[in-house]
């Protein structure tokens, strides 16, 4: 028998959201040393790499798909990873970005870069990703296999879909989180 511990690769993304899922998985505090012999972060927003790498065991994708580059990042990342969750109401119902989704874009862009704007009225083109015609929650693009809502989703929940994960089994996330919680 080997000593050797196998770790599962695990990436994060955050794509249209506000950040709060990410604060709930570093609210796991000084439980997150339980895990670290068993998760190498390969990829995400506290990971200074540019590519996505290769062979992902687990991806975490918090916020909801609604620009050109986030539709590529989550097709990426799904294309190489075994395992994906949507974390967050943000990923799990589109929730916030998808306030934009009945008014359309134009009513929505000219509300905020004419309507909202002291100086320089204009619509930003340079370099921002082409917004998607909806704003749309992560299984809409792509197949995902467990959801974890919250706004933001307890750190209590994350940290029970991780220790299920990294023991080989899949979680049952309702147990520790109700939706809206």
């Amino acid at each position: 028998m080997s000593d050797t511990i196998t770790k599962i690769k695990v990436a994060t993304i955050w794509i249209d959201g506000c950040s709060g899922c990410h604060m709930s998985f570093l609210d796991i505090d000084e439980r997150i040393l339980d895990l670290a012999p068993h998760i190498d972060m390969v990829y995400g927003p506290l990971v200074d790499l540019k590519e996505i790498p290769e062979g992902l065991d687990l991806v975490i994708v918090e916020g909801a798909v609604a620009n050109e580059a986030d539709l590529h990042h989550v097709l990426e990342l799904r294309k190489k990873s075994k395992f994906m969750i949507a974390l967050g109401d943000c990923a799990v119902s589109g929730n916030v970005p998808s306030m934009r989704n009945p008014i359309g874009q134009e009513a929505c862009f000219e509300r905020a870069y004419f309507e909202n704007a002291d100086t320089g009225q204009q619509i930003p083109t340079n370099g921002v990703p082409a917004l998607l015609k909806n704003a749309i929650p992560v299984h809409q693009a792509v197949k995902v296999d467990l959801f974890i809502q919250g706004c933001p989703p307890p750190a209590d929940a994350i940290f029970f879909v991780l220790s299920e994960l990294v023991a080989g089994r899949v979680p049952d996330p309702t147990k520790v989180t109700r939706f809206g919680a």
